[in-house]
């Protein structure tokens, strides 16, 4: 019982920490409310079966909660920065969890059937990589998407050269290669409907993932 009570009080951390997104009006946990929440359920546990009993479960849970927390909050000053240099541009900041992605629809990236960044698009990538330089203890995943006009054959190429344009784009602003993955799913996982002018534009897009190392 003393072990799930120290899991029990570890989750806890998350109840009444809240923030208000400011763009939706939504209500939402804060990364270091997942963070804390998440590394004291783990370091509770952890502590749990080491130890046997539910001291040592709250021990664990304590340091979870701290390690967890950093991270969080890391995360948290991270979306805050690009959240205010991408408004306005079209990108969408959306976060799970710890993780943050940006959506960049095709409308302001790539033209039709083309891997070339548009040059207005260049000011917004310049944006991002100044916050992902600044806050560089980060995994950055580009992946590519397009419509389901044309070929599998023809839409997985393309997906993918335009992930790799993005990524090239970013190490050419001096972040390093080896924290860039880079991928092209063709039509696969659309978020809109392709029966669409409207639809099979959003679906036309390129993501950046951003997890915590």
């Amino acid at each position: 019982m003393k072990k799930i009570a120290g899991v029990l009080l570890a989750t806890s951390f998350l109840v009444g920490c809240t923030t208000t997104d400011p763009y939706t009006g939504e209500q939402k946990v804060s990364n270091t409310a997942w963070g804390v929440g998440a590394g004291a359920a783990v370091g509770a546990a952890s502590g749990a079966l080491i130890g046997g009993d539910g001291e040592s479960a709250l021990i664990g849970a304590a340091a979870g909660a701290a390690v967890g927390g950093g991270i969080g909050a890391y995360m948290d000053h991270q979306e805050e920065q690009l959240r205010a240099r991408l408004e306005g541009t079209g990108v969408r900041v959306q976060r799970v969890g710890d993780d943050l992605k940006l959506i960049m629809p095709g409308n302001i990236t790539f033209a039709t059937g083309s891997s070339d960044i548009t040059p207005n698009f260049y000011p917004v990538l310049d944006s991002v990589s100044i916050v992902l330089k600044e806050f560089h203890k980060t995994s950055i995943n580009v992946s590519g998407f397009t419509d389901s006009t044309g070929s599998d054959t023809t839409n997985q190429l393309l997906s993918e050269k335009r992930a790799n344009s993005v990524s090239s784009y970013l190490v050419r602003t001096r972040i390093p290669h080896t924290r860039i993955q880079s991928r092209g799913f063709g039509e696969r996982y659309p978020i809109a409907t392709n029966d669409t002018r409207e639809g099979r534009s959003q679906n036309r897009r390129v993501e950046i993932s951003i997890r915590p190392i």
